[in-house]
C-alpha cells in the first residue's frame, strides 16, 4: 500500500514522503491515527505542487541546518559518571547526557535526535554520536566518558 505521510516518523520516513508499507500497517494504524493518507493519484498531485512550493522553504532551513552544523563540528565533550573500580559505569550514559552536555556549551540540540553507537554507554571510554538537524543534515560529536 503507497501513502503520504504527514509527519515524521523515526523509522518509517519524513513529512511527505511518498513509501509503500504493508496494508493492515497503513489501514490500521497510520490513516487512522491522521500519520499518512492514502496515495491516490490526486493525493500525489498534490504533495508534488506542495512540495514544489515549499522547496524555497526548505533550502533555506537546510542552510540553517548546515551552518549550525560547522559550529558543532568541532565540539568534544566531557561526561562525568559513576563509575566502579573496573571502569564500568553504574547505570548508563546515555542521550540525555549528551543534549545536556551540549546544552551546556552553548548549543540545542534536542535529545531525540542524538543517535549512540549503542543505545546505552556503560565503560568509561571515547565514543561518537551522530545528531541530525536536517533529514539531510548530520553531525558526528565526539565525546568522552570519564570517572568521577
Amino acid at each position: 500500500m503507497e501513502i503520504i505521510l504527514k509527519q515524521d516518523i523515526p523509522s518509517l520516513g519524513y513529512k511527505n514522503d511518498i513509501i509503500n508499507v504493508k496494508d493492515g500497517y497503513g489501514r490500521n494504524f497510520l490513516i487512522p491515527k491522521g500519520l499518512a493518507i492514502q496515495a491516490t493519484e490526486s493525493a500525489k498531485k498534490v504533495n508534488a505542487e506542495n512540495l514544489r512550493q515549499r522547496a524555497h522553504k526548505e533550502e533555506k532551513i537546510k542552510n540553517e541546518a548546515l551552518k549550525f552544523a560547522t559550529k558543532l563540528e568541532g565540539l568534544s565533550l566531557k561526561i562525568g559518571a559513576k563509575t566502579s573500580s573496573t571502569g564500568k559505569v553504574f547505570g548508563s550514559v546515555n542521550n540525555i547526557q549528551i543534549a545536556e552536555a551540549i546544552k551546556k556549551e552553548g548549543f540545542d540540540v534536542d535529545r531525540k535526535n542524538i543517535k549512540l553507537p549503542d543505545d546505552q554507554i556503560k565503560q568509561v571510554g571515547n565514543y561518537v554520536s551522530t545528531v541530525k538537524l536536517h533529514r539531510e543534515v548530520s553531525v558526528e560529536i565526539q565525546f568522552e566518558v570519564f570517572s568521577e
